[in-house]
């Protein structure tokens, strides 16, 4: 068996976000496998610029990646009590393209943020913006990574032993649903 795509979604788009880190440290638990980082740089949505000019290439490669993808790691902020407008313009762009490439596609989803929730809200948001697209969802564990600022070394690498257990048995478990 050739190794799996696994496909990363950030709701942060800064470099250094703890979202990004938690989403590189979920592909190290996840073991072998090519892991691809998605490029959520996308226009803001305005139907009539698509009607105009069509899906932009941005949009069109993300869909093309998360189609191809084995599976996906959706890591988002907590931002005003919801997930990123990052995050929610990408999954409203992807929502255009032809067919729908969440349709039974294995997916987890996490969050790391700032406050003691941990992204709480912003993950149970995240999962209700999804139920549309079908995906199979992981139910958990729950990987809500509070203080986020503390939570990783000088390397990116996870510190603390509740949440490398908790991501580790996401992880573990989301490679199983693949060959679901």
């Amino acid at each position: 068996m050739t190794e799996p795509i696994l496909l990363g979604l950030s709701g942060a788009l800064r470099q250094d976000s703890t979202n990004r880190k938690l989403l590189r440290e979920a592909a190290r638990l996840f073991g072998p496998a090519r892991f691809v980082e998605a490029d959520l740089r996308f226009p803001l949505l305005d139907v009539d610029d698509q009607v105009a000019t069509g899906i932009p290439d941005a949009v069109q490669r993300v869909a093309d990646q998360i189609a191809e993808a084995d599976a996906v790691v959706i890591s988002t902020p907590e931002y005003n009590k919801g997930i990123s407008g990052v995050l929610k313009n990408a999954l409203d762009w992807i929502s255009r393209t032809e067919g729908n490439p969440w349709a039974d596609k294995p997916v987890a989803v996490m969050s790391a943020s700032t406050g003691r929730a941990g992204g709480e809200r912003a993950q149970s948001m995240l999962r209700a913006c999804m139920v549309a697209f079908r995906p199979r969802i992981l139910q958990g564990p729950e990987m809500h990574l509070a203080d986020s600022r503390k939570q990783f070394d000088e390397q990116g690498r996870l510190t603390g032993e509740l949440y490398l257990k908790t991501l580790s048995t996401l992880m573990e478990k989301l490679r199983a649903e693949i060959g679901r």
